[in-house]
């Protein structure tokens, strides 16, 4: 049965999420589910409204035959399975009638329940089969064959299905969609709506972060009062945690009470008293740095201290010196050819004669070469040794560097991600210690402290570390600045590498990058360097850009405009922001065409052979390497190609790197058109052509490390195009470079104050 629900404000249909749209209503009972992921709460079922069966998809959490639906959504014609109801929203109650009640029992919903038995105690229990099942559980073995413990198991999994039905109905009344509501009881489990319905504010907390603003509108809903302790101490963790999505591991206290009551419109006095319970309480930890008081999340302040512990110890136990290490560089400079220069000497000698490391340099000054007499050398002594890097492009590009097996971090570690609870660990760990003698770590700007904080506890007594990396490159996207706090603190033996090598003298690239870096305006270039500039702004920018990677860079190079280009923004916005420059380009270079398939979904149109990028880490998604090995995982700022796109299905097939990741319609939003990204995406890889549009961009987003990073991805050949005014501020600006982290103070001091 059907009927036209009124347009659609909020409230007035439960969950309803379709802005202004009309939508229609439909009541039945579901007959057949024909597919369902419980993990996503997306199911496909047969529903009879009132005699006629229709196909419903949608994300509405679990769903089983002889359920009572209430449905609200609208018809859409599937290119394959033909006219299909997407609902928006599906309410459901039990079973209304013995008949559903039998269908509903005999589906396997419910464990050690079949047809057989259903039928069993229905005859039983009548039109009671529910609510003994429910609230009288004992009653069952009453039928042969259910004992005590089954008749437990039936009880709670019957809770648990309706729990999650209950949690879906009654957080979509404040536009929380289904989806974020099995995640929600996924998480509160059969407690959720009176865990909710009592402070809301857990919403937003991990591992669940849904929006403060839309938590606390259903705070004010429920009446909570806005100077209240769950509401501060809301607010306050939240500031916290926002700022650590902007890189800070920790805030200045006074900065951390001014911001959060003006977040919350609060007295700093308020916010100042729940601070106070929260720090005794153990929900925040302090720590007194230079004359002030900084504030952290009790995770990231341990992240820092165990850091800084293990780095403390590594410079002060003695490490092993080896035998005849002047006369086994001398070999290696004669197998080579060429005589290292001082600092890269320096840098070798420290790293075979120290348990930890730091290596820096900008493009040009021999870090590659460095790093590649350490593995000789370390290798000559028999050391096991790994290599590893922060991303999979990062790994690549290493392995390719050296000649040598280089991993992920993650692999290296190995990830073993609960989908339940929604919890990352690895298998290696404090009580499962990596058997490697050295480890070397490349691209260690990108690195976050929680991630070298795992890294640092699978190591073994006495492994040793070298970590590799570009200081004035972007920080990590994570918490943390590791890197340049290490380098800060003087506490770690550093070798800067400064002298660019004649092979790399002639790089306008490279004279460029350290120009940058120097607080210099690059040099202008032209057709004939590997670096120019070309000036645009606005609009005729962005035709600019779009002309040099689809036409006049492929003709007057050969570059190949997909797998060789790469258009690094500083933002996502603007003519000349991501956005509108995948559009743009996905038009130029990959078409639309009669016969090439395309799937859209969450406002993107996916293409086959189009360019795209993995943006959140998803530890769940299937993979085959070519050569045939299995595996599941990818990795924010993993990068690929559409193989195949099954219209039908709602999948696509993606080549990244050797591995080939089938995408269901739960994780494609999990990727993003690439022929554009952001320079921030872009750390640790590298591209044959690199342009960079520096034409409207955001003054936040106008920093000498983000102009940086973005000219030293290019391999070959690097574009600015813009206004020079632009390129002026970002080299001049180093403010936004800076990070609350107390890192350094803490490697001074061993961990401890």
């Amino acid at each position: 049965m059907f009927s036209n629900a009124k347009k659609c404000g909020e409230g007035q249909v439960s969950g309803m999420s379709e802005g202004q749209e009309e939508l229609l209503r439909m009541e039945g009972v579901i007959e057949h589910v024909i597919y369902e992921n419980q993990d996503s709460g997306y199911a496909v079922f047969e529903v009879n409204a009132g005699g006629e069966v229709h196909v419903v998809t949608g994300v509405v959490g679990e769903v089983n035959p002889g359920e009572s639906v209430t449905l609200y959504g609208k018809f859409e014609t599937h290119p394959a399975h033909g006219p299909q109801f997407r609902a928006a929203t599906c309410e459901a109650s039990m079973p209304q009638d013995l008949a559903a009640t039998l269908a509903y029992l005999s589906s396997g919903a419910l464990p050690y329940i079949g047809p057989a038995t259903a039928k069993k105690l229905v005859e039983k229990f009548g039109a009671d089969s529910l609510e003994v099942i429910a609230n009288e559980p004992l009653r069952l073995t009453e039928l042969r064959g259910i004992t005590p413990d089954k008749a437990a198991a039936i009880s709670n999994e019957f809770k648990r299905m309706f729990g999650v039905r209950e949690a879906v109905a009654y957080l979509g009344r404040f536009g929380i969609s289904p989806a974020r509501a099995v995640e929600v009881y996924r998480h509160l489990g059969p407690a959720t709506v009176e865990a909710v319905s009592q402070n809301p504010y857990l919403l937003c907390a991990e591992p669940l972060f849904l929006k403060f603003k839309q938590v606390d509108a259903m705070a004010a809903e429920l009446q909570l009062a806005q100077d209240g302790s769950l509401r501060v101490w809301a607010g306050l963790s939240y500031t916290l945690r926002h700022n650590s999505g902007n890189g800070h591991t920790c805030l200045p206290k006074e900065q951390l009470l001014a911001t959060a009551a003006r977040f919350l419109g609060v007295s700093e006095a308020a916010v100042e008293r729940e601070l106070d319970t929260a720090l005794a309480e153990g929900e925040a930890a302090v720590y007194a740095c230079g004359g002030r008081d900084y504030v952290y999340l009790p995770d990231l302040l341990q992240a820092e201290r165990d850091i800084a512990a293990r780095l403390w110890d590594l410079t002060r136990y003695p490490a092993p010196q080896p035998k005849g290490l002047e006369r086994n560089i001398q070999v290696l400079e004669q197998a080579q050819g060429f005589a290292y220069a001082p600092e890269q000497r320096k840098a070798i000698e420290m790293a075979l004669c120290s348990n930890v490391m730091v290596l820096t340099g900008g493009p040009g000054t021999g870090k590659t070469t460095t790093v590649n007499a350490i593995l000789s050398l370390f290798q000559h002594q028999a050391d096991r040794v790994a290599l590893c890097a922060p991303t999979g492009r990062a790994a690549k590009r290493l392995a390719e560097l050296t000649g040598q097996k280089a991993q992920t971090i993650h692999r290296l570690l190995e990830v073993d991600y609960d989908p339940q609870s929604r919890l990352l660990r690895f298998i290696h760990n404090e009580k499962n210690l990596l058997k490697y003698d050295v480890v070397v770590l490349d691209e260690m700007s990108m690195v976050d402290v929680k991630l070298f904080q795992s890294l640092l506890a699978a190591l073994k007594h006495g492994c040793r570390i070298v970590m590799v990396g570009d200081a004035d490159q972007l920080p990590s996207v994570g918490p943390g600045n590791i890197l340049g706090e290490v380098v800060r603190s003087g506490a770690v033996p550093t070798v800067c590498l400064t002298r660019i090598f004649r092979q790399s003298a002639s790089s306008l690239i490279v004279e460029n990058a350290h120009h940058i870096v120097q607080g210099l305006m690059p040099q202008r270039g032209d057709k004939n360097s590997d670096f120019f500039f070309l000036q645009a702004a606005g609009l005729a920018c962005q035709q600019l850009v779009c002309d040099l990677v689809s036409a006049r860079l492929p003709k007057s190079y050969g570059l190949d405009p997909v797998r060789d280009i790469q258009v690094l923004c500083p933002t996502k916005l603007g003519p000349v922001g991501t956005a509108a420059l995948n559009q743009r380009l996905q038009e130029l270079l990959n078409p639309p065409l009669p016969d090439k398939p395309e799937l859209q979904m969450n406002g993107q149109t996916f293409r086959l052979g189009d360019k795209v990028m993995q943006v959140r880490n998803d530890y769940l998604i299937p993979y085959e390497r070519d050569g045939g090995e299995a595996g599941v995982g990818a990795f924010n700022g993993d990068m690929g190609v559409i193989l195949k796109v099954d219209a039908a299905e709602r999948t696509l097939l993606v080549q990244m790197d050797d591995r080939k990741l089938l995408y269901t319609p739960e994780n494609i939003p999990e990727l993003e058109i690439a022929y554009a990204v952001t320079v921030h995406k872009s750390q640790g890889s590298e591209f044959a052509a690199v342009v960079v549009p520096v034409s409207d961009t955001p003054p936040k987003l106008c920093y000498r490390n983000l102009l940086y990073t973005g000219v030293t991805r290019a391999k070959r050949l690097c574009i600015l195009a813009g206004q020079g005014a632009t390129v002026q501020r970002m080299v001049e600006n180093v403010r936004q470079n800076l990070r609350y982290s107390c890192l350094a103070d803490l490697l001074q001091h061993g961990g401890e104050q």
